[in-house]
């Protein structure tokens, strides 16, 4: 079958016309690696339009179509294409009407043309004329560089060796305003992704004043004409595009709001898996993944290893794979799609949830969590939804899946591991380069008062509170030495060192806030002003010996600290519920069971 090439697409190319879409032909390809970047790969390709051949290198986020076959090489040369240099470009002399004057006439064309046969299609390059300047430059001499507008260009074309530049998307993900702290002081960040109608994607980061001028401007959809950013390599460990670059906005940057919708711009842009391949990727990976909600667990409270408390909610997602997984829900979704979802899944309707750009988690199975930039579309208008709901409609409620997230254990908490007191020390628990996180149903049998708890500090560093210890300034105000500032009132934070104990033996354990207060059942400073300002001893003394031989199921983190000049283990309370007898029966005959099978 004869193929016509687009001739003379080349030349017009690289004369500036950005928006012809020519066939040509791939003549050779190579594959180039960085040296400083293993996994940054690139493929160079000589490309040929019948006429002429130049080099081109291929988009690194169009790897894949070299990979999957899309683009190759052929064996059979088209036409007689010869190396173009960019001396063969027509030179162009500026008239004084401010008209292109082609000194090399059209006789050069004409002799292109003779060297393809009569079915190539002949394409006259189409080289840009210079910028037209309005009517209100006129009589004002010269125009200032970079006052005329920047050519609009595919987001896949983007680098940073363009001097000028501006590309049409829409945005399809806006992340949080986060606050950071650092040496060089306080910062506040966002990002935002975007989509052109090539299908090009690129993420958009502004800080500090930036974030001020933009932050309230940019929406979810919207599409935007934005220009005058730098382009900077992606930090892949938080972009999960395929896109080699990232966008840096600045104060002369320009984001202008498209009035008129482009529906040649697509709205969203997924790459769904199926949930059986989520099982052989690795951790951390950022993908797209949809399935039916089979059941959404409740909402609970989580405290952060910062510190910070947030929320948490699982829920199964399956599919037609055979396999189903946890989707771990974090912070507002929990309350806005988590709820939503609940509410269904409750009334008896199990609905189709997409998920873009969720993180692979292998901490005891595979799971999915959200991060900032991860969206959810509850029973969108997809083919790949309608194909999955009618999959489930038919055969998919009553056929069973196979998790490929570890098994709850009955009565227990999500991925926990139950252990004695005796089993710290004598498996060497927390001595590794990460910390053990265990579950133990213990009872308290011993509670220092002396140093019960600390006053710290109530400023605010970014998002999160100081907490250092202050110290009396005078009679009635506090000092931090960390913030170097003075107030009236201070926080009161419990440090409780405890002993618990089991069957098996007994250990030191230090529980903080959260911790102290559902272990004590008071506020750490109800206790302070009891102690040290009522100097109510007796009062005091009750409330600790009531605490003491009370079970409690600990959570807690195990991890080898330096002290001095001395490695000491360090356990810390994370967590003291309650025992609810109930689920600690069924417990108790699920780890029986198991034993009885060995």
């Amino acid at each position: 079958m004869s193929v016509n090439l687009t001739a003379n697409a080349i030349p017009a190319i690289i004369g500036g016309d950005v928006n012809a879409k020519p066939l040509v032909q791939v003549l050779d390809m190579s594959l180039i690696s960085n040296s400083n970047n293993s996994q940054q790969q690139r493929y160079r390709l000589l490309l040929s339009d019948a006429v002429s051949s130049h080099q081109a290198m291929l988009a690194a986020q169009l790897n894949d179509r070299v990979r999957t076959g899309r683009v190759k090489k052929d064996c059979e040369i088209i036409g007689n294409p010869k190396p173009f240099a960019d001396s063969d470009l027509p030179a162009q002399r500026s008239l004084p009407d401010n008209t292109l004057e082609n000194s090399s006439r059209s006789s050069n064309n004409n002799l292109a043309a003779q060297n393809v046969s009569h079915n190539v299609q002949n394409f006259r390059p189409t080289i840009q004329p210079p910028y037209q300047p309005p009517p209100v430059y006129k009589g004002r001499g010269a125009i200032v560089k970079n006052e005329a507008p920047a050519r609009v260009i595919p987001i896949a074309a983007l680098n940073p060796y363009q001097g000028r530049w501006a590309i049409k998307a829409r945005v399809t993900a806006k992340g949080d305003l986060r606050r950071y702290n650092n040496a060089r002081g306080d910062g506040k960040v966002f990002s935002f992704d975007l989509l052109d109608s090539d299908g090009g994607e690129i993420r958009v980061t502004c800080f500090n004043a930036v974030v001020d001028r933009f932050y309230d401007a940019i929406e979810v959809g919207k599409v935007y004409l934005i220009s005058k950013g730098s382009l900077k390599p992606a930090q892949k460990n938080f972009n999960h595009l395929k896109n080699e670059w990232e966008i840096f906005l600045d104060l002369n940057s320009t984001v202008e709001l498209c009035p008129d919708e482009d529906a040649s711009i697509p709205r969203q842009q997924f790459s769904f898996r199926p949930i059986s391949d989520i099982e052989s990727v690795d951790s951390n990976s950022i993908l797209d993944v949809i399935g039916v909600v089979t059941s959404v667990n409740p909402s609970v409270p989580i405290l952060r290893k910062n510190g910070m408390e947030t929320q948490r909610r699982i829920l199964n997602l399956k599919d037609s794979s055979g396999r189903s997984v946890e989707l771990t829900l974090w912070g507002e979704f929990c309350n806005r799609e988590g709820q939503k979802l609940q509410e269904m899944v409750d009334a008896g309707f199990f609905p189709i949830l997409a998920v873009k750009a969720g993180k692979v988690n292998d901490f005891s199975g595979k799971t999915i969590g959200s991060i900032s930039t991860t969206q959810l579309f509850i029973n969108p208008d997809f083919p790949e939804a309608l194909s999955l709901r009618d999959w489930f409609d038919r055969v998919g409620k009553d056929s069973a899946s196979l998790s490929i997230s570890k098994d709850i254990i009955p009565g227990g908490l999500k991925n926990e591991t139950r252990k004695t007191v005796s089993q710290i020390k004598d498996e060497g628990l927390g001595r590794s380069d990460k910390p053990d996180w265990i579950t133990v149903r213990a009872t308290i049998s011993f509670i220092k008062t002396d140093t019960f708890c600390y006053t710290a500090c109530p400023l605010m560093i970014g998002d999160r509170q100081c907490n250092k210890k202050v110290t009396k300034s005078g009679n009635t105000r506090w000092q931090c030495d960390r913030c170097n500032q003075e107030f009236e009132e201070c926080d009161y934070r419990y440090l409780l060192q405890a002993q618990i104990l089991d069957h098996t033996g007994l250990t030191w354990v230090t529980a903080f806030q959260e911790a102290g207060e559902e272990i004590m059942g008071y506020s750490a400073k109800e206790l302070y002003l009891l102690k040290y300002e009522q100097e109510d001893d007796e009062r005091f003394g009750e409330i600790i010996k009531s605490r003491l031989f009370n079970q409690f199921v600990f959570r807690l983190k195990i991890k080898e600290e330096l002290y001095g000049d001395e490695q000491k283990v360090k356990i810390t309370v994370v967590k003291a519920d309650k025992v609810n007898y109930s689920s600690e029966s069924r417990c108790m005959l699920d780890l029986i069971s198991k034993f009885c099978r060995q």
